[in-house]
């Protein structure tokens, strides 16, 4: 970076003054207190307030005061243009660093005529001119103006402030000229493809902001032209460019054009607007390839926890195979009602009884008592139901994540120490466990994958491994198993007649309401949704998966 000292001039070249566009002359410069040609007095750095006229100079002496000024500044004889300032020593210091910092190498005016009395400085009168410096890099051409004071006695001074050097810089800036590096805030954070930009979609604009201020860019080149740095060295604003550099890009694990079907599928008429969430990853290596969400309260995708309903049951099928050595076709009766720990569960209107259905029966058509029998007879021990906790930690995966970029989500829960009701509850996905999609999404990806990979929306970072994979064995029974929900099951409305998908709905109470949930994978991505309000899993969020599915 060539870091710019503060706004000055040095260095040994001389230029010519062009005045009012037709040539040049020569002014006596007086010092201490001395005349801008043709007689006009200056005040040689003796003007103070308590001496200062309230009629501003005519226009001919604010003209020939600039005129000494300026010739002196290109001539550089910096101690004699700032004397002719109302703060010589300031004066004097900015014109030395405007010269550094743009590494001046000529500097001419022209076009310097009067404007009449000051808008901004009271008492004085206002002169425009423009300036043409040659610096590192080229030629910047800009117009300047400085208000002319006068003193009672007749003296004149050039008032003295930043915006002498360029218009409207403040105090503490500078100017520097050269190279000019992309600073690390303009980068662009793209999608996969390396060229779409996050921005460009609805859902991904906090995002993308979160990724641009944390992640770090690659691939950019500096540019040369001249810019106001400030204190710190840093380019807060270019005014010319010379070269363009190339902005520097942080890329994501982002689809483009999945993103797109995505940014659609939460907005499907059939959700009658309610909130809406979803996320797709790719299911072989954890890789976020979709985040859309509607609503008002922040991105559900990601960080809206609520129970998940029957979606959980994956979990649970996981545990009984792997803690109680059942199998898909164990025997799991669908009865109307059940009682755990006093308190009593039913099952969703619709779900038939059968006394003779094996677990995978029962997980096609969400039958809750088989898997609240099932789970509470077997998982629990003693008071202890922790098994389903240790279930999803050890095996899913589930923790507190990174997916990088200082994008923030929020971390499911199954509470290892649950009490009374909710230790039947939780099997179902209710009570107090919570899920978002993004955490559901990875759970169909575990089975799918046979195995868990941590999502990550930034490629190439650490990602949190499972303590002990999930077994062959249990990946084929719920792969078996949520393929036929997908086919004949409570998904098969939405997403029956799809090659090589499997999945699970899920409706939870919550409130005066219900959510709808369905996870749910391919042969490429995994998916969940979740709508807020919506009337079941299927007829909610079995839209907005089958559009991410099918490609819209």
């Amino acid at each position: 970076m060539n870091r710019a000292v503060k706004i000055g001039l040095a260095g040994t070249c001389t230029a010519l003054l062009v005045v009012g566009g037709i040539g040049t002359y020569n002014v006596v410069h007086g010092l201490t207190s001395g005349s801008a040609g043709d007689g006009v007095p200056t005040a040689g750095g003796t003007l103070d307030a308590a001496t200062l006229s309230d009629t501003p100079p005519s226009n001919a002496e604010a003209v020939k005061s600039t005129r000494a000024f300026l010739d002196s500044w290109s001539r550089h004889h910096l101690q004699g243009a700032a004397s002719d300032t109302d703060l010589p020593d300031t004066a004097a210091q900015a014109l030395r660093e405007y010269a550094s910092g743009l590494h001046l190498k000529e500097l001419t005016f022209g076009q310097v005529r009067a404007s009449g009395p000051s808008e901004v400085t009271h008492g004085a009168a206002k002169v425009d001119f423009e300036v043409t410096a040659r610096v590192a890099g080229g030629t910047w051409t800009y117009p300047s103006a400085v208000a002319v004071l006068k003193s009672k006695d007749g003296l004149l001074a050039v008032h003295w402030n930043n915006s002498v050097l360029y218009p409207g810089l403040g105090e503490g800036q500078s100017l520097t000229a050269g190279r000019l590096p992309v600073g690390a805030g303009a980068a662009k954070v793209v999608a996969r493809d390396g060229k779409t930009e996050l921005s460009a979609f609805p859902s991904l604009h906090e995002i993308a902001a979160t990724i641009r201020q944390n992640a770090r860019p690659t691939g950019g080149s500096p540019g040369t032209g001249v810019g106001v740095v400030d204190g710190d060295g840093t380019v807060v604003e270019r005014l010319k460019v010379f070269t363009k550099g190339r902005t520097p890009v942080v890329r994501t694990t982002i689809d483009a054009g999945l993103q797109a079907v995505a940014e659609k599928a939460v907005k499907d008429s059939h959700l009658q607007g309610k909130p809406a969430g979803t996320v797709a990853l790719d299911w072989r290596n954890g890789h976020v390839l979709a985040i859309a969400h509607t609503g008002a309260d922040g991105n559900i995708a990601i960080n809206g926890v609520k129970s998940p309903g029957s979606t959980m049951k994956i979990i649970t099928a996981a545990a009984l195979f792997d803690r109680a050595g059942m199998t898909a076709s164990s025997p799991a009766p669908c009865t109307d009602s059940v009682v755990a720990n006093s308190q009593t569960f039913h099952n969703d209107p619709g779900v038939r009884v059968n006394s003779s259905s094996s677990l995978a029966q029962a997980f096609a058509v969400s039958c809750n008592t088989s898997f609240i029998k099932a789970g509470f007879h077997h998982l629990v021990h003693d008071g202890d139901a922790s098994a389903l906790h240790d279930e999803a930690v050890n095996v899913f995966g589930m923790g507190s994540w990174s997916i990088g970029g200082g994008v923030a989500t929020t971390d499911p829960s199954i509470p290892p120490d649950v009490q009374g009701g909710d230790q039947a509850a939780q099997f179902i996905g209710q009570g107090k466990v919570t899920a978002t999609p993004l955490f559901m999404a990875s759970v169909a990806a575990t089975v799918r994958n046979a195995g868990f990979q941590q999502p990550v929306i930034i490629p190439r970072q650490h990602q949190a491994t499972a303590p002990r994979p999930i077994s062959p064995r249990t990946a084929g029974y719920l792969q078996s198993m949520m393929r036929g929900v997908a086919a004949a099951g409570t998904a098969a409305p939405r997403l029956g007649g799809l090659a090589g998908v499997g999945a699970k709905t899920g409706t939870a109470e919550e409130g005066d309401h219900t959510n709808g949930w369905l996870t749910a994978y391919d042969s490429r991505v995994s998916v969940a949704a979740l709508v807020e309000g919506g009337s079941s899993g299927v007829d909610s969020a079995g839209y907005v998966v089958r559009q991410l599915l099918t490609g819209g």
